[in-house]
C-alpha cells in the first residue's frame, strides 16, 4: 500500500497585545474556519491558539484543503 500523501500548508498567524495588555493570537484556516488564543504573554496566546487549533481539528476533522501538522 503506497503511503498517504500529506501536503504542508503554512497558516499565517496575527498576535497583537490589545488595549488591556491582553495578547491575542489568530489564525484562520480558510475563510469562517479560524481559531483565537489569547493570554498574559506573547508565548501565552501562541499556546492557547495552539489548543485551540487542536481542538478544532479534533472536533470537526481537517479541512478537506488542508493537512495540518501541529508542532510541539
Amino acid at each position: 500500500m503506497a503511503a498517504p500523501r500529506t501536503t504542508t500548508v503554512t497558516v499565517p498567524i496575527t498576535v497583537e497585545c490589545d488595549e488591556d495588555g491582553v495578547w491575542c493570537a489568530h489564525a484562520q484556516l480558510r475563510p469562517g474556519v479560524g481559531a483565537h488564543g489569547e493570554g498574559a504573554t506573547e508565548q501565552d496566546a501562541l499556546d492557547d491558539l495552539r489548543e485551540a487549533l487542536v481542538g478544532l481539528i479534533e472536533e470537526f476533522g481537517v479541512p478537506r484543503e488542508l493537512s495540518v501538522t501541529v508542532a510541539a
